[in-house]
């Protein structure tokens, strides 16, 4: 009996000392993460943290948009006693206008921010002035610390912190900094929770002169808007990206139009007019259907169904050759190859050339058109094309085609962004990318660039565009100790790209001018669209600017001579 208590308490002992165990291995080990969290957050204060933006850097890691530290100026209307006496002090020591500032306090608010950007004056005469529900904090901006220069390109940063248009746009969550909760004092965990960097391929000295000169044919010419684009023809790297006009992104709030907020070189249909010849003859030659040196005679104009095409200004050139008709800028020429490759060939290489699909840049908004008319199949629509009406591209598309000249026949994509360095991805260049599947869009370089033409076509192409540029209408391109190559094109603007409901092309023009130099061993193309100039011809417009900016780069970059 003695032994049965006994053993009775001895039971009972173990099993609330198993109990106790249990419950502690349930405590210390199974649950000891939420433990642990709950006693730090009894123990230690924590703080959430908005990660700095991502910088943007020009190719010489020039700074092109950053988050800079700031004192800024806000109020609490609710608590400001004497509103009129508040407005007026804000408005003497800030300089903003004592309207707009008594505006904001008679919202019902708990915050209206007034200004960013204090100055250290402006800061301590608020702080002295002391006023109730007046405000002077900390904060952090977005800066665009080269003003205007390559605006459309890198977008900004608009309402609600979120990207908008280029770079900003296309590219915010890797740029966007990352909430974190950290302990006071982590030093760390700012630097965890900052956003991507990214590095553009932009030359900004040959960028600043390429914008120079679009706003000096502004004034000069009357242009209308206009873009130049540089690119190595060998890789697809963008040296410059220029648009006019462009906006300044520290005030984007006060721009009133926000087209021009659009980046016509990817955002903007034209038509190429004259430089799709070389397109449409090199298409001829590959196929073997011509020669540079095949000829035809020219009466003045070509009829195709109940239409007929004229060459530019009733020009009757009589026998010439291919090559002529590129120096000549003959209709008619561009007519006859097109008929010698025959339409469904000829579409086949439009496609090719990239002409109907967009080029992946890494720019938001980037569009491009389907040609539906085009496709429709009539003869007419075809003819039109081979000289550069009728068929829609961007700037970017057409810079993209005409690389296969410079690259003995392979088509370089263009891309704008060198590399990423931090945020969501790491260190991202499409040299660190394993694979086509790796790459980001828009990053790096293609692994290999497509072959459209054949190298020996050309190499035939390329020799004829130097005879443009040597005995053609392009002669103004000329730079002595160098062969350059190139094509002048001067086409009708529709009335339904003006905003006319109309059929038909109006009298304005698009004027351009895309080449490539040292002509036999390609460093730069360089293309230039100028919307409506003052002038007749591209000959007199957009051929001047390319032989200055690429006078330019031959001094900048010290590129050897090819003769004496």
């Amino acid at each position: 009996m003695r032994n049965w208590r006994l053993n009775f308490v001895l039971v009972i002992i173990i099993l609330f000392g198993a109990a106790i165990i249990c419950r502690l291995v349930y405590l210390q080990i199974i649950q000891a993460g939420y433990y642990g969290a709950m006693a730090k957050g009894q123990q230690k204060l924590f703080q959430p943290l908005q990660g700095l933006r991502g910088n943007i850097f020009f190719k010489d890691n020039r700074i092109l948009a950053a988050d800079i530290n700031e004192k800024y100026l806000f109020v609490c209307p609710d608590d400001v006693e004497d509103k009129k006496y508040t407005a007026e002090k804000l408005s003497e020591i800030t300089g903003l206008e004592e309207k707009l500032i008594a505006k904001k306090l008679e919202k019902e608010s708990m915050f209206e921010r007034l200004k960013d950007d204090l100055t250290e004056e402006e800061s301590q005469s608020l702080e002295d002035l002391n006023l109730p529900g007046v405000y002077v904090k900390d904060g952090v901006s977005r800066k665009y610390l080269q003003g205007s220069v390559a605006s459309q390109v890198v977008g900004f940063l608009g309402g609600e912190s979120a990207g908008q248009y280029g770079i900003e746009g296309f590219y915010d969550d890797i740029l966007r900094g990352k909430i974190t909760f950290f302990e006071r004092g982590d030093n760390s965990a700012e630097k965890e929770s900052k956003g991507g960097d990214i590095y553009l391929t932009l030359d900004y000295n040959i960028q600043f002169v390429a914008e120079k000169l679009l706003e000096k044919a502004g004034s000069e010419l009357g242009v209308e808007s206009g873009q130049i684009i540089v690119m190595d023809p060998n890789s697809g790297k963008i040296a410059v990206l220029a648009n006019f006009p462009n906006f300044e992104p520290n005030n984007y709030a006060k721009v009133k139009d926000f087209q021009v907020f659009q980046n016509g070189a990817v955002q903007k249909l034209f038509e190429p007019g004259s430089i799709m010849k070389p397109l449409t003859i090199a298409s001829a030659i590959n196929e073997g259907k011509i020669s540079p040196n095949t000829s035809y005679v020219d009466a003045g104009k070509l009829k195709i169904g109940g239409y007929t095409i004229y060459n530019y200004d009733n020009r009757i050139w009589g026998k010439k050759t291919m090559t002529e008709v590129l120096e000549k800028s003959i209709n008619t020429g561009a007519v006859f190859a097109e008929s010698q490759l025959g339409s469904e060939l000829f579409m086949e290489y439009l496609n090719n050339f990239g002409f109907f699909s967009p080029t992946g840049i890494g720019l938001q908004g980037e569009i491009y058109s389907e040609n539906k008319e085009l496709k429709k199949g009539y003869e007419i629509n075809y003819a039109t094309a081979s000289f550069g009406q009728g068929i829609a591209i961007t700037p970017i598309q057409m810079i993209r085609a005409f690389s296969i000249f410079a690259n003995g026949g392979k088509m370089a994509n263009p891309y704008i962004v060198e590399k990423i360095v931090g945020g969501p991805v790491s260190n991202v260049s499409r040299s660190d990318a394993g694979g086509e599947s790796e790459r980001i869009q828009g990053v790096g370089p293609e692994i290999s660039a497509k072959e459209i033409i054949s190298p020996k076509t050309a190499s035939q192409v390329a020799a004829m565009l130097v005879s443009v540029v040597e005995d053609g209408y392009a002669k103004a391109a000329r730079i002595p100790g160098y062969y350059l190559a190139g094509k002048t094109g001067t086409a009708q603007i529709p009335w339904s790209a003006i905003g006319v409901n109309k059929e038909g092309y109006s009298d304005e023009t698009w004027q351009s001018f895309i080449g490539f130099g040292p002509a036999f061993n390609p460093k730069f193309i360089i293309f230039i669209k100028l919307d409506n100039p003052e002038t007749k011809t591209a000959e007199y417009s957009a051929v001047p600017i390319f032989r200055e900016l690429a006078k330019y780069i031959i001094d900048y970059w010290q590129i050897p001579p090819d003769y004496e």
